[in-house]
């Protein structure tokens, strides 16, 4: 691409060939993944504060500035390095002298309202971790949102205001209604003021000079929520469900996120000095529709981050994924390189969504009209046909039966699997010449809330206390008893499914809770035990919502994961050997989960290839990042043990199916198989969900897309995905079909089948972007 004047040194280094024909509200750089994103966010800040040594800054928290973090730190710390002076040199970073960052003035974006400052899930102290500490900034420099040092009526905190941590802001338009709502009413307009105030020292200093900010999935930047003001200010304000299931994974679940409220610097803060550099940066396929939005919709308060389109340094730095919906992504696909049937496959879909009309209908006019499908090589009356013929094709390789195959399953997160792939999985099972094994790599222990966990925990104390934890009697319990009959629980658990008995369905966890306490705390005797689940209880009510637990507790609720799981899978006869828990060591709960390394994260993976030996493999295919940064970490892992088998082995037979869940989707053209879903399989994946994933039924942690359970999500995608292939194939080639199978679809399942050279290559580049992770 030839260079743009507009574009620093830095900026033009990252400039790709993809030709700029269509008209966007601000200038945007394409990278490859993620940690090249971070790469190039840390560059191009280090140039700017070159430039601007005592500058106002405005940096983001949360999971997305993880390699921006890393990269500014890396790049300072070993400045004069030759790998650093290669990369300076490569990106245009020439100056000799250090950049330094001690003189430059920092500004809070936002912040939950109420927090205490001193937890470590509040940008309050994400903010002096990463930014303050991890950067050598002056805290006298900073302005910060401290919830503990705003005023408040009578100079009392927030714990006695807001007992409930619940700020009602309707008090700002009515009258109070006893003298605690008098209290609040009063200090709802204190914090208004103190947000004034705030919103002065910010222009007092001249605005914002460097502002980095992600994108939510409404589109909101800072937490300026879709609808937002163009010339809002800092203020108290409420969020959308979106915003709130995002922000629940920091506060402990949606149930708290849905009642906090959050101070936020707003759009007019951002923009309120012209020659701001302000930069929003976003990765994965998740993010495309509200990057299409903001950069090629005429701005708008429902697209938050048009409002960058007022600056002339504004900048998106997006992924590829991030920029796949954009129309110069989509003209550069079918302008460039050689034509495929996936091509023809995208182009006539694509044609039949915009038309609103089934491919068989599609006429030679319309193909030559429309400006993609017109490029397809041989353009005739057939061309439909050829697209027709492609999707059937993968709907017969997806019902093609298969025989004496070794599947191993992998999951970054429990629930993964059958989220992904359940249906087919089930299909295939059927064939007891198959042998299945199911691994989760991480912990999951994030996903069980101390609400979920006490409850439990309480219902296990009263069936040790009242005799009803048989096992303890038996004289070798405690030595080695403990250990055996795990299959025993998930049994007991199951017939109580059937006979719907849910005083004994909590036993039979509580069962396994014991097991697990005893193992964890290597405790002696009963005694012991009672004493010990006290403990934790008092501990876990003694921590607040978020916090990261004590190893052991950690271990605790990862382990009511691992039951979970195992549960799932024997609701279709798997034993709980079949079913591995690898615990990456990776996966700690902290805000930014460490890089895979060899020995800790890649040798568990290798060792299971080599005992279980599988002829196939599948795995989250999530190379961007779409979803939780847990997914392309564990895809990094797997890529290693694979490629360090393939030296002992010759895995050139070896099949890997690459799955994707609620976080993101495939397009059919993309895939390699497509597996009809029945009512009654969504009902079985939905049933089995339910019985087995007790701390995910009532969704703490939910996706941003859907208010309710993953499987309800997964079902909805499958059937969209019907939709998109009927308008091909026609509807009466399902309900008229001859095989009673397609008749009874209601849904569609996607997933891509690589061979290990291509999956190798797919991952290689994410590896090389993290600088020797391994």
């Amino acid at each position: 691409m030839e260079k743009n004047k507009t574009f620093t040194p830095v900026e033009q280094s990252f400039l790709n060939d993809v030709p700029r024909n269509n008209k966007v509200n601000v200038p945007y750089i394409v990278v490859d993944n993620f940690p090249n994103l971070g790469m190039l966010t840390a560059l191009r800040f280090l140039e700017w504060v070159h430039e601007n040594p005592a500058g106002v800054i405005s940096l983001p928290t949360g999971k997305t500035p993880e390699y921006f973090i890393f990269w500014t730190q890396h790049i300072l710390e070993n400045w004069d390095n030759e790998s650093i002076l290669e990369l300076r040199k490569k990106h245009g970073l020439m100056f000799q002298d250090k950049p330094s960052l001690a003189e430059l003035y920092f500004v809070q974006i936002d912040e939950f309202y109420p927090i205490q400052s001193s937890q470590a899930n509040s940008f309050y102290h994400y903010v002096n971790k990463y930014y303050i500490e991890g950067f050598g900034l002056k805290r006298e420099n900073a302005l910060l949102v401290n919830s503990n040092e705003i005023p408040l009526a009578e100079g009392k905190g927030f714990e006695e205001i807001f007992p409930d941590h619940k700020v009602n802001l309707e008090l700002r338009y009515r009258e109070a209604r006893n003298p605690q709502e008098k209290l609040q009413k009063e200090s709802i307009f204190l914090i208004d003021n103190w947000c004034s105030e705030y919103e002065q020292k910010i222009r007092g200093l001249g605005g914002i000079g460097f502002f980095l900010g992600g994108i939510g999935p409404d589109g909101h930047i800072a937490f300026n929520i879709k609808g937002s003001d163009p010339y809002s200010t800092t203020r108290l304000t409420s969020t959308n469900f979106e915003t709130q299931a995002v922000a629940a994974g920091d506060l402990g679940g949606i149930e708290i996120s849905k009642e906090r409220l959050v101070i936020t610097i707003g759009l007019e803060t951002i923009t309120h000095n012209k020659d701001a550099v302000a930069i929003i940066f976003a990765a994965g396929e998740a993010k495309a529709p509200v990057i299409k939005n903001a950069l090629e919709l005429p701005p708008s308060n429902i697209y938050p981050a048009s409002v960058l389109a007022g600056l002339p340094n504004g900048r998106f730095y997006i992924t590829l994924g991030a920029a796949s919906m954009l129309n110069d992504y989509i003209d550069d696909y079918y302008h460039s390189g050689s034509w495929s049937q996936e091509k023809t496959d995208k182009a006539i879909m694509s044609l039949t969504r915009k038309l609103n009309k089934y491919a068989e209908h599609l006429t030679l006019d319309d193909l030559r009209e429309d400006q993609y499908t017109q490029l397809i090589p041989g353009l005739s009356e057939h061309t439909v046909q050829s697209v027709i013929d492609s999707i059937n094709g993968k709907i017969k390789k997806g019902t093609e039966r298969l025989s004496s195959e070794v599947f191993y399953h992998t999951g970054p997160h429990h629930d993964d699997i059958s989220l992904g792939l359940l249906p087919y999985i089930h299909y295939q099972s059927r064939n007891e010449t198959n042998a299945s094994h199911y691994s989760v790599l991480t912990s999951g222990f994030t996903a069980v809330t101390n609400k979920f966990l006490i409850k439990i925990l309480n219902d296990t104390l009263y069936f040790v206390k009242k005799d009803e934890i048989e096992m303890l009697q038996y004289p070798d319990f405690f030595e080695a008893g403990y250990k055996n009959k795990k299959d025993k629980d998930v049994y007991h658990y199951l017939i109580n499914i059937a006979s719907g008995s849910a005083y004994e369905r909590s036993r039979a966890v509580s069962h396994r809770m014991v097991r697990n306490i005893v193992e964890l705390w290597n405790l002696k005797n009963r005694q012991d035990l009672e004493t010990r689940i006290s403990e934790i209880i008092t501990a876990v009510n003694f921590s607040y919502d978020g916090q990261n637990p004590e190893p052991k507790i950690q271990t605790l609720k990862g382990m009511i994961r691992e039951y979970e799981e195992e549960l799932v899978w024997a609701h279709f006869g798997v034993r709980t050997k079949n079913v591995h828990h690898l615990r990456l060591g990776f996966y700690t709960g902290a805000i930014f989960t460490e890089k895979p390394n060899r020995e800790r994260d890649v040798i568990p993976i290798l060792k299971q290839l080599r005992e279980i030996d599988p002829t196939v493999i599948s795995l989250a295919f999530d190379p961007e990042g779409s979803g939780p940064d847990t997914h392309y970490k564990v895809l990094q892992a797997i890529a290693e043990a694979v490629r360090e088998w393939g030296k002992e082995k010759d895995l050139s037979n070896i099949k890997i199916w690459g799955y994707r869940n609620v976080w993101y989707q495939f397009n059919a053209a993309d895939v390699t198989h497509i597996f009809p879903v029945s009512l009654n399989a969504m009902s079985t994946m939905d049933e089995s969900f339910t019985n087995s994933y007790m701390s995910q039924v009532d969704a703490s942690f939910p996706s941003y897309r859907y208010d309710g359970k993953f499987s309800h999500l997964s079902i909805q995608t499958w059937v969209e995905q019907l939709k998109d292939v009927q308008l091909v194939l026609g509807k009466p080639y399902f309900y008229d079909n001859e095989s009673p199978r397609l008749r009874a679809t209601h849904g569609l399942l996607f997933f891509k089948e690589m061979d290990v050279e291509e999956f190798l290559k797919s991952a290689r580049e994410l590896e090389k972007s993290t600088e020797g992770a391994f």
